[in-house]
């Protein structure tokens, strides 16, 4: 156990010798050698509500150069909900500069994606969740909603994006929750389903994975879940495994929320490979893999549907 008491944590990241965690009511915290620091790096003025707030981080992958930090958080204007993606510069544990490089993606009580990570050629991936179960806006290429995302490390749009002078590089998602890269530079997404029908997808540029028409599979139009999960587990992070310190069958690792669990599995052989490797901690919200193979987790029991005890929550190794 690294550390305790955390505040409905959501996402960590690793920048050289640091840890860095978002908890949902807007703060950035610190852990230096092991040790959580008092004082967040920053502290955000989010929308207080179930499934929202300051959610996901990501490091930039030269943060040794230019110490980029990149977040996804929700915030009320109006009284209408959007999420946005703040870039800040980071020196010696205290704000630089801040920047909004996407701003307007539609808001949700309770679905609104919020994964950031770094693809292997360097842009940023985004998940977008939708804002209800009845919205069709996942199947609108003009909304910024219910889509996995690329952008440049500056908010920029690529030059190679499926869709003309758009960021959306794969539609049709309801809560996308997690993404990974294998060692041939597949993504694979995990997504919340409706109480059931959890996903895992292999995403491809250009595709259409049929939210809300369609969940997992079935339907010629859409692309077809490469793995379903009824009744949900409620995944959070995943990763594709790289160290040699574990002794892994299988390589992707998979935190679950509902299930209770730390999974590891293969994808292409499906659900009969799964098998847990850490339980007993609660509900488990996102895995990381440091630079010397091991691996650490977040819990998520002060989130409002689990259980807590007194040190909850946690960021074990």
């Amino acid at each position: 156990i690294i550390a305790t008491n955390l505040e409905k944590p959501w996402s960590i990241d690793f920048a050289d010798d640091k840890i860095f965690l978002t908890e949902k009511a807007g703060r950035v915290r610190i852990i230096e050698s092991d040790i959580l620091l008092d004082d967040p790096l920053i502290t955000l003025r989010t929308a207080n509500v179930p499934d929202g707030g300051l959610l996901g981080l990501a490091v930039h992958p030269h943060f040794s150069e230019n110490h980029f930090l990149y977040l996804y958080y929700t915030y009320e204007e109006d009284g209408i909900l959007w999420n946005k993606i703040l870039r800040v510069s980071e020196s010696q544990n205290k704000i630089v500069e801040t920047k909004t490089i996407l701003d307007k993606i539609p808001g949700s009580s309770f679905t609104n994606g919020g994964f950031l990570k770094f693809s292997p050629d360097g842009k940023l991936f985004v998940g977008t969740g939708t804002t209800s179960d009845a919205s069709h806006l996942p199947q609108d290429l003009d909304s910024l909603s219910g889509k996995i995302l690329r952008l440049n490390d500056d908010g920029t749009i690529p030059d190679d994006n499926p869709f003309t002078d758009s960021p959306v590089y794969a539609l049709g998602f309801r809560n996308p929750q997690g993404m990974t890269w294998d060692d041939d530079e597949n993504l694979y997404v995990a997504e919340f389903g409706p109480e059931k029908n959890d996903e895992i997808n292999l995403i491809l540029s250009g595709k259409n994975y049929g939210w809300p028409q369609v969940e997992c599979s079935g339907n010629v139009n859409f692309e077809d879940a490469i793995l379903c999960y009824d009744p949900s587990i409620e995944p959070g992070g995943i990763i594709f495994y790289s160290g040699e310190t574990l002794d892994f069958d299988h390589p992707f690792i998979l935190a679950s929320m509902r299930a209770s669990n730390l999974y590891q599995l293969d994808f292409e052989e499906g659900l009969s490979s799964q098998k847990s490797i850490l339980s007993g901690i609660g509900r488990v919200r996102d895995v990381v893999e440091s630079n010397d193979g091991s691996l650490y987790v977040i819990t998520s029991n002060t989130d409002g549907k689990g259980f807590p005890d007194s040190t909850d929550d946690k960021l074990l190794r």
